[in-house]
């Protein structure tokens, strides 16, 4: 995969730049022609049919380097799985070529005003209109929103939760480029306006009543199985930087990793790393063997990989002091980065909850 190399050279050159300017309409293209946004799907359908491990390396790559190019990733790989999982067949020959080859850059519009971790109180409607639908409502924090060709938009039928894809070209559709959050700067974020949509009966994916249990609970597990990669590569890039300025840094005549605060720091960051990426290897095998428990693994790598990259970063940051605070610094930017990962695609609390249901209903015994 020369493609997918030749881009990290580049994401490893430029994400800084990135981060500050969002990422370019060329470098998308780029991670298209390279193959990552469609690394999971099958062959038939133009993907590389890559296993999960495989695609977890992958996004670990891309986490190490730049967030927002492993949130392209991530993005539009949970809308191919979601199109691919739920999908009819037509749907699955209609959509998938292009998602896979990037011809159609995705979006995922769930999260609202008033429906976050608690996605089932969407407040976006869903109306019959002939044969076809109409969508009303807005949506917050759309990952790419700003440059995406199609969402995957979930609202509310008078069947319940309902999704479907939508083409930002359609009238009604309007974006709102979001620019100086705290992390995930250069995922061209949005705000998305949707008035009085008509969306044909054939771009809703699964019936009416299925949009949230099925379709938006596959498109999260594939995000938050590609954010713990992207977790992980975020904490061993932060714990490489702590240990070269660590090796290098003199202060009062005494090289920095000479003091043991600052070994122990190391030592404890290494272990918090090594741990998550263990966390996500059992997810991937569980995955690669079709698991039931795999869902419950990618939730638990997602926490602990998520929890490691903010505390590791953190810990990057105070080592490399003034060094660590500038506009530049990749620990910085992770720092920034990893307070988001702990929050989208499942919360840490949430996933606290879950993790602790599960272990006192004997799961982990």
């Amino acid at each position: 995969m020369t493609g997918v190399d030749s881009l990290l050279a580049s994401a490893e050159r430029d994400a800084a730049t990135w981060d500050e300017a969002g990422l370019p309409v060329d470098v998308i293209a780029d991670a298209a022609e390279a193959g990552i946004l469609g690394l999971d799907r099958s062959k038939d359908y133009g993907g590389f049919g890559l296993t999960a491990a495989e695609v977890g390396s992958i996004a670990e790559r891309c986490g190490a380097l730049c967030t927002s190019l492993r949130s392209l990733l991530t993005v539009q790989g949970l809308v191919n799985a979601a199109v691919d999982r739920w999908g009819t067949a037509e749907q699955r020959a209609s959509w998938l070529p292009a998602l896979t080859s990037g011809e159609l850059i995705a979006g995922f519009a769930a999260t609202e005003t008033g429906a976050g971790s608690d996605l089932a109180s969407v407040s976006t409607r869903f109306e019959a209109h002939g044969s076809d639908h109409r969508i009303s409502g807005r949506k917050l924090w759309v990952t790419f929103g700003e440059v995406a060709d199609v969402l995957l938009v979930l609202g509310r039928s008078s069947a319940g939760p309902t999704t479907a894809l939508v083409e930002t070209k359609s009238p009604g559709v309007r974006a709102e480029p979001i620019h100086g959050q705290l992390g995930m700067r250069g995922a061209r974020l949005a705000h998305i306006e949707l008035d009085e949509v008509v969306v044909p009966q054939d771009h809703l994916i699964a019936p009416p009543g299925f949009g949230l249990s099925h379709v938006v609970g596959t498109a999260l597990d594939h995000g938050r199985y590609t954010i713990a990669w992207g977790c992980v590569g975020m904490s061993r890039a932060c714990l490489a930087d702590a240990v070269a300025h660590a090796s290098t840094r003199v202060q009062g005549n005494t090289v920095l990793s000479e003091h043991d605060g600052v070994r122990a720091i190391l030592g404890r960051s290494w272990v918090d790393a090594t741990g998550a990426r263990a966390l996500c290897d059992r997810a991937a095998e569980q995955r690669d063997a079709r698991e039931p428990t795999a869902i419950f693994a990618t939730v638990a790598a997602k926490f602990a990989a998520s929890e490691v990259a903010a505390s590791v970063s953190q810990r990057a940051v105070q080592v490399l002091g003034a060094a660590g605070c500038a506009s530049d610094s990749r620990v910085g930017r992770f720092f920034r980065d990893a307070k988001v990962m702990q929050i989208i695609e499942g919360a840490t609390e949430v996933a606290e909850l879950q993790i602790g249901d599960y272990v006192l209903g004997g799961g982990a015994r």
